[in-house]
């Protein structure tokens, strides 16, 4: 166990560490290893208040122990019931929720270095075969690290049995969960059902798993290098927006030339919350499902042509009233400058629109585009449904949702903001007074004095 602590650098010698003492076997022995091998450490116990007498009886015994041995123990009580009912989660994510919460919090104020808990490898091999069983890839199969922030996991290299036996060499007592002999849970399935029938077809099956373990951990790291070669350049950050929409475009000829653009989709896609299904999807959508839109909790995603473009979700844009000129604030990024002037020169800015002031009614709006719009395009005749001319444009699906309207007090719609002003607001040369529209955007200039909405 010294040997394996000091190959993955899990503990310093003149630092303080906390160990999780739980009085099962497992955590008796890691306080004991290390407690001989010279390390200064204080135990930690949780009692969660779930077993009745037997928590209690627990907490007696490590109390004792650690008195026994002259080591600082520190005890906390939790309503382990409650809190999984105020946060609706299980009683097992509570207790691991507040345990670790815990430990961290106490390792802080203590200024301890790491907190030891006492998973062993026969804990790897049982985690490898739920995560197998549960369809995981490759990050999921390589069982428990030795190491997980400031959490570490010095008896990762020996089993149960060789614990057992230590604890026996020692005459040293410890406590029995009963409910890890219970086989009601998928855990305790495994080790007490379904590994102890393995070992009867393959003898030495738990030792051939976890090193199939230790080798997709050592090929894990080649996997992970390379995937972070290949994504690199499969993201692009797009700024096609005056609100610096955080779009990321993936080229779906750079992901089809992947050894594997399945692999390279679950990795791209999986950390924004889109699922197996949805992966799978995508990639069989991808050449020939154009405009095909999926929705993760965070995130949304569309098949644009040759690419995937993803944009986290959005709040909802509120309008933008502008009840007479001025300068307006759309937000922290946007504003809208509306002056009424007899310069009739037309600005060629896409960003300016230039409108005869005759007949246009206050207040304006400004808002993203509704189902239904129609202006008509400057320089043609007859109106024109605004989805459809985004669409000639060749817009993807989020520049439509972004793109903005300025339409007046009856509706009307005087500029596809920054694309095209309504042909029937042109300045002419019967113009006696103009209406200048302009949108102003955070770094392109001094605003000045500008009111809210």
């Amino acid at each position: 166990m010294a040997d394996f602590i000091g190959k993955h650098g899990l503990l310093t010698k003149d630092a303080l560490h906390l160990v999780a003492l739980s009085g099962g076997a497992d955590s008796v022995a890691l306080l004991l290893v290390l407690h001989e091998l010279g390390y200064r450490i204080e135990a930690v116990h949780c009692n969660f208040h779930l077993r009745g007498e037997e928590s209690d009886r627990d907490e007696t015994f490590v109390k004792n122990l650690c008195t026994e041995r002259g080591i600082p123990i520190h005890l906390i009580h939790f309503d382990t019931k409650e809190y999984a009912s105020a946060h609706q989660v299980s009683i097992e994510m509570a207790a691991r929720e507040l345990r670790y919460r815990y430990f961290e919090q106490l390792r802080t104020d203590l200024e301890a270095e790491t907190v030891c808990v006492a998973h062993h490898r026969d804990d790897a091999v049982e985690t490898l075969l739920m995560n197998l069983m549960r369809g995981a890839g490759i990050h999921g199969l390589t069982g428990i690290r030795p190491r997980n922030g400031s959490v570490v996991r010095p008896l990762l290299c020996v089993s149960r049995g060789e614990i057992e036996d230590y604890l026996r060499s020692k005459g040293q007592s410890y406590v029995t969960d009963s409910t890890n002999l219970e086989p009601d849970v998928l855990r305790n399935k495994i080790r007490l059902q379904l590994l102890p029938l393995m070992e009867t077809i393959q003898s030495g099956t738990a030792d051939n798993l976890a090193r199939s373990a230790y080798y997709l951990s050592e090929a894990e790291k080649i996997y992970d290098a390379e995937i972070a070669r290949e994504t690199a350049q499969y993201k692009t950050p797009s700024s096609l927006d005056p609100h610096h929409s955080s779009l990321i475009t993936y080229h779906s000829s750079l992901i089809t030339s992947s050894p594997s653009p399945l692999c390279l989709l679950h990795e791209l896609l999986t950390p924004l919350g889109f699922n197996r299904t949805q992966i799978e999807q995508i990639l069989t959508g991808m050449d020939s499902e154009s405009g095909r839109v999926f929705s993760s909790p965070t995130h949304t995603l569309v098949i644009d042509r040759e690419c995937l473009i993803v944009e986290p979700l959005r709040e909802p844009m509120r309008p933008l009233v502008i009840p007479e000129p001025g300068r307006y604030r759309l937000d922290e990024n946007v504003c809208f400058d509306v002056l009424q002037t007899d310069d009739v020169t037309v600005s060629k800015s896409p960003d300016v629109a230039t409108l005869d002031a005759y007949g246009i009614q206050f207040p304006l709006t400004v808002r993203p585009v509704q189902q239904g719009d129609r202006f008509q395009p400057y320089g043609m005749q007859g109106q024109k449904l605004v989805s459809d001319f985004l669409t000639d444009l060749k817009l993807n699906l989020f520049e439509k949702r972004r793109q903005l309207v300025l339409a007046d007090a009856t509706g009307t719609i005087l500029w596809l903001v920054g694309l095209r002003i309504d042909h029937r607001y042109r300045v002419t040369p019967d113009t006696a007074a103009v209406l200048r529209l302009s949108l102003l955007v955070m770094g392109t200039g001094t605003w000045g004095e500008v009111r809210t909405h």
